[in-house]
């Protein structure tokens, strides 16, 4: 045995084993970046605030989709198990919940949305999760803001993902309609899946009913439309979605416009 080990070693067997150790440790970590990104790269994803804090309100939202194991431990931390045997659930229920640590606030293209005098916000499914602190900070109030008018476009594939906002919707349009401000907030809705022909039928959504349309938004009739209705103003483009509808806009943001508006586009990007 001894002689074997030394005629390998002679015959560069050293140089083979450093080899084998370095393309066994670059495939150890080539698997272990292929597990963190495929299973939970998605949950980064997931989290995405619903509401900020305001001078008055102290507390924010998270939407938090469940999807995985983690995210179901972790609903499970926080919601309390149904009891079968129990009839009647008390009103107030004493439970040790974990700690939470928050980052951040991080800056986002979306806060340029209250610098300009008209801004359009655009969002494809979830991707209007930023724009819902713009729709919270204008509840709030909408008067100590330079912005004059907000145009507010959602394209989602299904009626049902409307309704993850539609109460912070038809809230933001009463309050408008009530301080005499109608104009104040454009909103249009788009199912993109022309064969689901659904509607809102409940009478509380009736101001979502009425600005629903079935297909795809026209951008370039649309950008003429706001164009035309704030002649030689600077305009805030603000955009998240498919990558398709960003580049659309952001070509037509480049290009000139009859009217004299000038069109500025901003991104948004979930990382």
């Amino acid at each position: 045995m001894v002689v074997s080990v030394r005629s390998w070693v002679a015959n560069e067997g050293g140089k083979h084993l450093v080899l084998m150790l370095w393309l066994g440790a670059n495939t150890w970590l080539f698997v272990k970046t292929f597990l963190l990104y495929s299973t939970g790269q998605q949950y980064y994803y997931l989290y995405k605030m619903l509401g900020c804090p305001t001078e008055n309100k102290e507390t924010f939202g998270i939407h938090l989709r469940v999807v995985g194991d983690w995210t179901e431990r972790f609903t499970q931390l926080l919601l309390p198990q149904p009891k079968i045997d129990v009839e009647v659930l008390p009103v107030v229920q004493q439970r040790r919940y974990p700690k939470v640590y928050v980052d951040g606030p991080f800056g986002s293209p979306s806060e340029e949305v209250f610098n300009y005098d008209v801004s359009l916000c655009v969002a494809g499914g979830i991707g209007v999760t930023p724009f819902a602190c713009v729709l919270h900070a204008l509840l709030d109030g909408w008067t100590g803001f330079r912005l004059q008018r907000l145009y507010f476009v959602w394209v989602c594939r299904e009626l049902q993902s409307f309704y993850w906002f539609a109460e912070l919707l038809c809230a933001l349009h009463h309050k408008l309609w009530q301080e005499n401000r109608p104009d104040y907030f454009n909103l249009k809705l788009y199912i993109s899946q022309e064969d689901r022909l659904q509607s809102m039928s409940e009478e509380k959504y009736g101001p979502l009913a009425s600005r629903l349309q079935v297909g795809r938004p026209r951008w370039k009739l649309l950008l003429d439309e706001i164009g035309r209705a704030n002649k030689q103003k600077r305009v805030g483009v603000f955009c998240c979605g498919p990558k398709g509808i960003s580049r659309t806009l952001h070509r037509l943001c480049n290009s000139a416009c009859s009217s004299g508006t000038t069109f500025e586009f901003n991104k948004e990007s979930f990382s």
